[in-house]
């Protein structure tokens, strides 16, 4: 049972014939007729058991967008129901309007729509329905929580994708597609064509010189040069780190969620190029894992298995990433770390399985740098941001302690704002491509 703000006014009310009385007896006498009349209001209140709910979920949606739930009500009583429905969503899935009025004559079907904006990625669910139906007069509601499991599944923004146009614009560029070929170690030959000058000479295809006709001396006329192309089909494997320092936030953004977004730009742009890619989440269990997807299946599955991880709140076990790389592939890959280097002691594990990795693999440790340390080592007015700047400077030069032990054993390191590491990470790539060592 639930009182509304009349019945409380009526109540209230009483005072008056108190004041104008004098007599105690008349306010004992409102009380009784005020209870009285809230009693028969709640007795003609029809029953919110006799509603039937149904719900109508949208499929998933991405992190930040607003989606559209609806919830039918039957009244299969023998009242009509005047009603304040409340939808047990959770504050993470900002559910707007948080109650609303509806009437439902016997025997008929009314439906109110609630509009979701979530700012938190997973499944966010909706346990139960609290419906507060009130009399004819509305002093008096019968309330009841009837279960009505939904859920929706929040997917990772991939805001990232922004950046794709231009990178891939970038690998065209690489591959030929609007330029002229690179040649470097680890590529592939694709053509033969005119020797122009500049070529470098070691690429002068001889045999395809001399079946091409004469030369003119000193000209380069009829000469044939090979042209190469990044290798294709080549493996990356990426490996997030859902440890406890992942569960930080900067730039009020999680550590993992900026990995996934670095991790979905990299996929999409190492698919176009050819590449496998494959993914592991991982603390000391792997709690996601994608393997033989490719093209859209490969993103789609990704962000799948993204959105119901949240960081766990123990140490990242590094010992076992070799065996779980091994387990992957076993040809020479990228493999990409997401983690945090922005404490010498955390990254102790990661330093000691380094070299296993780099002894077959190329490895590159992607990590997030927080923008305001960068801004406090600016500001040295007073006492105070002296003394914030020195932490800030102490921040910036454990992260370049750890960067050149990774760089000494053989990795190589991509650090970044939140909003930087992304195409930061795809700009590595594609150098790597580049340089031929992919």
């Amino acid at each position: 049972m639930a009182i509304s703000g009349w019945f409380v006014a009526l109540l209230a009310l009483g005072i008056v014939p108190v004041v104008a009385i004098g007599d105690p007896v008349a306010l004992l006498v409102w009380l009784v007729f005020v209870v009285l009349l809230g009693t028969l209001d709640l007795v003609l209140a029809a029953s919110p058991r006799r509603i039937t709910l149904d719900r109508v979920l949208p499929g998933p949606v991405r992190l930040g967008e607003t989606v559209d739930t609806t919830l039918y009500l039957t009244n299969a009583g023998k009242r009509r129901m005047r009603a304040i429905v409340r939808d047990g969503w959770p504050p993470s899935a900002v559910a707007t309007p948080t109650r609303q009025s509806v009437r439902v004559p016997v025997g008929e079907r009314r439906a109110i729509t609630t509009r979701l904006t979530p700012f938190r990625r997973g499944e966010r669910r909706s346990a139960h329905v609290t419906l507060r139906s009130f009399g004819p007069l509305g002093l008096v509601a019968r309330q009841a929580s009837i279960e009505v499991p939904g859920a929706i599944t929040v997917l990772p923004p991939f805001n990232a994708r922004k950046h794709l146009p231009s990178r891939l614009a970038r690998l065209r560029e690489l591959d030929g597609a609007t330029s002229v070929m690179v040649r470097g170690q680890g590529t592939e030959f694709d053509s033969l064509r005119d020797y122009v000058r500049g070529d470098d000479v070691r690429s002068i295809d001889w045999r395809a010189t001399a079946r091409h006709g004469d030369l003119s001396a000193g000209s380069g006329r009829g000469l044939v040069v090979r042209t190469w192309r990044p290798e294709r089909d080549r493996r990356v494997v990426i490996v997030v780190d859902s440890g406890r320092t992942s569960a930080a936030r900067i730039d009020n953004e999680p550590r993992i969620d900026t990995a996934f977004e670095s991790a979905l730009l990299l996929a999409a742009l190492a698919s176009r190029a050819g590449d496998r890619v494959d993914l592991v989440v991982y603390d000391r269990r792997v709690r996601g894992r994608v393997q033989g997807a490719s093209g859209p299946e490969l993103l789609n599955r990704m962000v799948t298995s993204m959105a119901p991880i949240d960081p766990e709140l123990i140490e990242m076990d590094w010992s076992a990433v070799p065996g779980l790389v091994r387990s992957i592939t076993s040809q020479r890959s990228l493999v990409v770390l997401a983690t945090s280097i922005d404490a010498p002691g955390a990254s102790r594990g990661l330093l000691a399985v380094l070299p296993q990795l780099t002894r077959r693999h190329t490895v590159l440790v992607s990590s997030v740098v927080d923008p305001t340390v960068l801004e406090v080592t600016r500001e040295r007015s007073n006492r105070s941001e002296v003394y914030r700047a020195a932490a800030g400077e102490r921040a910036l030069l454990d992260i370049a302690r750890v960067s050149a032990a990774i760089r000494q054993l053989g990795g190589d390191v991509v650090t970044a704002s939140p909003a930087d590491l992304p195409p930061a990470l795809a700009d590595r790539y594609i150098a790597l491509k580049a340089a031929g060592r992919l």
